[in-house]
């Protein structure tokens, strides 16, 4: 069973992993400098980690699907719909709004994914003609998100695409990172996981400089849920503070939504541990707490008393939280699993149920245990990605007794 090697002993606590290198093949070598970087997505996340490996000498280019920023950004060096006050460095070229042709695609050394999760299943069907599994760039995703209808992770969306074989390579960044203060070079920490260390390395390599630090795992699985499930509390925490209630109240919905995490994550097949990091604890506690985050200030709105179909035709950029719900609501039922805040957050969103109702219900709850991790199972839906990806579980039980 995938979960009972997280506890085949202390020490595979303490480093999960779902490293199985002897199913791995590996994307090309880094250059030690000026790698060429090809990001897809120039919204707010995807501008500025472009504006991050510009400033380090790296060679960009930022597809976007819109024309006008394509050329509004070529001639001067800025976007005209996010981070627009932000100059950009020379180093990053606009391309699109037609997709990257095959030789652009296998000349860098990293493709990096900054679209909604959405959008990723029909954009990596597009391009998965042009990948060279010989001559692979790294592959960096940064979008959080659950696909709608399938509760698809991105790990899984890219082995229906593009095969087992590139699902094993990828690599994922996730932790508490408003864009604006990452082009402002504020201090700022994230999590990088991959399948094995080599990969995850190699993307902490790229992206590591003193004001961007970068700690590496290997539980790509948890670090994907922690980015995704964090944005439906933070929702919650926006509905609290928009009908008034205060630091308590947060304090409240942040500790006990990471309970909830924590939860939903082991029970898929997570390690627990994923949670209390940068990707789990710190990425939650940051849109739980600020008006800058897309998530929170749709929750806001709704504790106001605005309607859901409002609010996102006039948010002008996308929150995952969203559509994320509905993907997190199908997990926890098919997993049996106790999510209280989840599912009122889902209940306000595709109900109707009222926030103050919602609140309510939630504080008359009879008491309960505050910690809890389900049972033993049979892996959960972790162990069957783990299977789409060829890779067994005697194999990776294995691998984790190792550690």
């Amino acid at each position: 069973m995938l979960k009972s090697a997280f506890r085949l002993a202390p020490k595979s606590l303490l480093r999960p992993s779902f490293s199985l290198r002897a199913y791995m093949v590996s994307s090309k070598p880094q250059p030690e400098s000026n790698s060429k970087v090809l990001i897809f997505g120039a919204g707010n996340f995807g501008s500025c980690l472009a504006s991050h490996l510009g400033d380090s000498q790296h060679d960009v280019y930022m597809w976007a699907r819109e024309e006008y920023i394509v050329k509004y950004f070529n001639l001067n060096h800025r976007n005209p719909t996010y981070l627009s006050d932000h100059e950009f460095p020379s180093t990053i070229t606009a391309v699109g709004p037609a997709m990257p042709d095959k030789a652009l695609i296998n000349e860098v050394d990293v493709l990096l994914f900054a679209i909604p999760t959405q959008f990723l299943r029909s954009t990596l069907q597009i391009l998965r003609p042009s990948l060279d599994i010989n001559n692979l760039p790294l592959l960096i995703f940064v979008n959080k998100g659950i696909e709608v209808g399938t509760h698809a992770l991105t790990l899984e969306i890219i082995a229906d695409t593009c095969g087992p074989d590139i699902a094993k390579l990828a690599t994922f960044i996730s932790g508490p990172s408003f864009a604006k203060e990452i082009v402002d070079r504020q201090p700022t920490s994230v999590s990088v996981a991959s399948f094995t260390e080599e990969e995850a390395d190699k993307a902490a390599n790229l992206f590591h400089q003193p004001h961007f630090r970068c700690y590496t795992g290997t539980d790509p699985v948890g670090i994907e849920l922690s980015g995704a499930l964090k944005n439906v509390y933070a929702i919650a925490a926006g509905m609290s503070d928009g009908l008034g209630f205060k630091n308590n109240t947060r304090a409240m919905i942040i500790t006990r939504g990471l309970s909830e995490m924590t939860r939903i994550g082991t029970a898929y097949g997570a390690s627990p541990l994923t949670f209390l990091g940068l990707a789990g604890v710190g990425d939650l506690f940051l849109t739980c707490s600020s008006s800058n985050s897309r998530n929170y200030t749709v929750g806001y709105r709704l504790g106001q008393g605005e309607k859901l179909d409002i609010i996102m035709s006039t948010l002008g950029s996308v929150a995952e939280g969203v559509p994320t719900t509905k993907g997190v609501k199908q997990i926890t039922d098919e997993l049996e699993i106790n999510a209280p805040i989840a599912d009122a957050v889902y209940d306000v969103l595709f109900n109707g149920k009222d926030t103050r109702l919602a609140v309510r219900e939630l504080m008359e709850l009879p008491p309960s245990r505050e910690l809890e991790l389900p049972s033993s199972s049979d892996g959960g839906p972790a162990a069957r990605l783990l299977a789409k990806l060829g890779i067994s579980s005697a194999g990776f039980e294995a691998a984790a007794a190792r550690y």
